[in-house]
């Protein structure tokens, strides 16, 4: 069955050459990128720290007005600024377009975390106060006092099959995703393996595998040689200008990981 891709093409064009000495206009990914093109339903970017990974995956964001599952608005906030001056730049060529899907940084779903944190504990706390001003009143009265943080408290719980507070992170990483991620989305993931053990990695491909069943797309900037190895994933190679497709054999940290696996006595004696 051939699938279709969302984002077919991402065209970068600067017209005003005075911006080329300016950030991000100046770093030599930018300055060397015309084009990627996006023909697998999981693209995926590596490169060491540096190369621009993130510069370009928060401009590419930006372009396509995705959502961020934190409150930053990605259109507005000024941490965006430079993505948002590079993403004017950028043309997207799409086949159906999709606002359904979401950005999302590794940094951002423990701030998520934290926010989910303070919503549980003001809302016991409005119960706490709840119970002490209806001290005395009937038990209808209350309970009818009680329900809406009740509620809340109900749906965050069953949202994510569970308390996420009450898991590690990568347990509650995994069920965060399973219970966002929708049919027919784009999905653009900046090192989403931070708070994945090897393993977990390995689930998370099971449920990007799913998502693509269900007509989903993935751009992925990963330095993970677990996620780097999705078959039939486009690699691009952000090391080497202009960027260009590699394959997974070929990419600077899969060989690494490798001869350290082979021989880690040999890289250690060096410390």
């Amino acid at each position: 069955m051939k699938r279709m891709f969302h984002l077919k093409e991402v065209h970068y064009s600067n017209r005003n050459q005075g911006l080329n000495d300016e950030y991000p206009f100046n770093i030599p990914l930018v300055r060397s990128f015309t084009k990627i093109a996006f023909d697998a339903p999981i693209t995926i970017l590596v490169g060491e720290n540096g190369t621009g990974k993130s510069t370009l995956l928060e401009a590419i964001a930006c372009a396509v007005g995705s959502i961020t599952i934190s409150d930053i608005d990605i259109i507005k906030d000024r941490e965006f600024e430079y993505a948002r001056a590079l993403s004017k730049h950028l043309k997207l060529s799409w086949t159906i377009k999709t606002n359904k899907g979401f950005f999302l940084r590794a940094e951002d779903f423990i701030n998520y975390l934290r926010k989910l944190h303070i919503m549980k504990t003001d809302m016991e706390q409005e119960l706490a106060d709840v119970d002490n001003r209806f001290h005395g009143r009937s038990q209808y009265a209350r309970d009818l006092a009680r329900m809406p943080y009740t509620r809340s408290l109900y749906e965050m719980k069953n949202m994510y099959n569970g308390d996420l507070e009450s898991k590690s992170h990568g347990e509650s990483f995994l069920e965060f995703f399973s219970a966002r991620f929708i049919p027919n989305g784009l999905y653009i993931l900046d090192e989403p393996e931070t708070p994945l053990s090897p393993m977990n990695q390995f689930a998370f491909m099971a449920m990007l595998k799913e998502m693509i069943n269900q007509n989903s797309q993935f751009i992925i900037a990963t330095h993970s040689p677990i996620i780097m190895a999705y078959p039939g994933a486009t690699i691009y190679d952000l090391n080497d200008l202009p960027i260009k497709k590699t394959d997974y054999m070929d990419i600077e940290s899969v060989k690494f990981f490798k001869s350290f696996l082979n021989n880690p006595e040999g890289f250690l004696r060096y410390l």
